[in-house]
C-alpha cells in the first residue's frame, strides 16, 4: 500500500505545486502525478523527475497515453535513447527508438529472470522507460529490487569481500538457454547472431559507485552476470549464488500492478527487475524506450 507522505524534494518551485512524488516503500518505488508525459516537459519538471528517479531508483506514472514519439520524446530528456536492435524484441513499426513485447497464447512470456536491462553492454542502458498498452485482467505485476538497499544490508565481510571485484556479463548466458530458442528460428537467427558478435562478454565491477548520489549498488543479475572474475569456479558460483539469493530479500522490492497507459522509469544501475508470467495465455503489451548516459560502470 502506497504511504501517504509526498516528497518534498521534487518540488518545482514555491510558486508552482509541480509533480507530487508519493513513495511506495522505503527502498524501491514511487508513483508520481500533476505532471502529463502527453506534453513537452518543462526543465524544472524533467529535474523533479529525475531526482525522484534518484531517490527512488524506478518511478511511476498513471493514466499516461503517450504515444511512440511522445514516449521517446520523454525519454530524450534524460539522456540519448538508442534504435531498437531488431534481435530480442520487435521494433515499433512507427517508431524505431521504441521496442514492443508483446505475449499472448501464441506469444508465451519469457522473461521472468532477474535483470537489469542491458548490462551484457559494455556501455550498459542508463534507465528504460515502459509504458503499459494493454494489461491481462490478472496477473503480469513486475517486481524490482534496490540494489542500493541490498547492498548496504550485506554484512560488512561480505561487502569487504566483493569491493572491487568484478563480474563478467554475457549476452549469450541468458540467449542460449533453450526457452529463448525461438529468438533463433528461422529469418531472426541472423539478428540474433549480429548481436552476440556486436555484445562480446564484458566485465563489469560487482559494486558499482552511481556517481549522481555517490552510493554503491550491487551490480549482478541472473539473466547475464556468467561469473565473478578472478575466483576459483567453485568460490566464484557460491558468492554469485549468495548474492542471487540475497537481492530477492522482499524488503528490497517493490511489486507494481499494471493498469492501462502507466508508464514506469527505472535506472538499471540501482534496481533489477523481474517480470512475472502468472498471466499467459492472456494478452500483454508494452512498448520500451531504452535511455544511454554513456557512462562507463565504476
Amino acid at each position: 500500500m502506497a504511504l501517504t507522505a509526498v516528497s518534498t524534494d521534487a518540488q518545482i518551485d514555491p510558486g508552482s505545486p509541480g509533480p507530487e512524488v508519493t513513495p511506495l516503500t522505503l527502498t524501491a518505488g514511487a508513483e508520481i502525478t500533476a505532471i502529463d508525459l502527453t506534453n513537452p516537459l518543462s526543465e524544472a519538471e524533467v529535474a523533479a523527475v529525475h531526482q525522484a528517479l534518484l531517490d527512488h531508483g524506478v518511478i511511476f506514472f498513471r493514466d499516461q497515453p503517450v504515444n511512440p514519439d511522445q514516449q521517446a520524446a520523454f525519454a530524450r530528456n534524460f539522456g540519448r535513447v538508442p534504435e531498437v536492435p531488431d534481435s530480442m524484441f520487435r521494433v515499433h513499426p512507427d517508431n524505431s527508438f521504441v521496442s514492443v513485447l508483446e505475449n499472448d497464447a501464441d506469444r508465451p512470456p519469457t522473461v521472468n529472470t532477474w535483470h537489469s536491462d542491458y548490462s551484457f553492454a559494455a556501455l550498459p542502458d542508463f534507465a528504460s522507460i515502459l509504458h503499459a498498452v494493454i494489461v491481462p485482467p490478472a496477473g503480469g505485476d513486475t517486481i524490482w529490487v534496490d540494489m542500493v538497499a541490498a547492498y548496504e544490508a550485506l554484512p560488512d565481510r561480505m561487502k569487504h569481500l566483493i569491493d572491487g571485484l568484478t563480474a563478467t556479463h554475457d549476452y549469450m548466458h541468458l540467449y542460449e538457454r533453450p526457452f529463448k530458442a525461438y529468438l533463433w528460428e528461422g529469418v531472426r537467427f541472423d539478428n540474433m547472431e549480429q548481436g552476440r558478435l556486436e555484445h562480446p562478454p564484458v566485465s563489469h565491477p560487482v559494486v558499482r559507485t552511481i556517481p549522481d548520489t555517490g552510493k554503491k549498488a550491487l551490480y549482478i543479475n541472473e539473466s547475464f552476470t556468467r561469473h565473478i572474475d578472478g575466483l576459483g569456479d567453485a568460490e566464484g558460483r557460491a558468492i554469485l549464488r549468495y548474492l542471487v539469493d540475497h537481492i530477492q530479500t522482499p524488503e528490497f522490492q517493490v511489486r507494481f500492478h499494471w493498469t492501462p497507459d502507466t508508464v514506469a522509469f527505472w535506472d538499471n544501475r540501482t534496481t533489477v527487475h523481474y517480470a512475472v508470467a502468472d498471466y499467459h495465455p492472456r494478452h500483454r503489451l508494452m512498448h520500451r524506450v531504452t535511455v544511454l548516459n554513456d557512462e562507463v560502470p565504476v
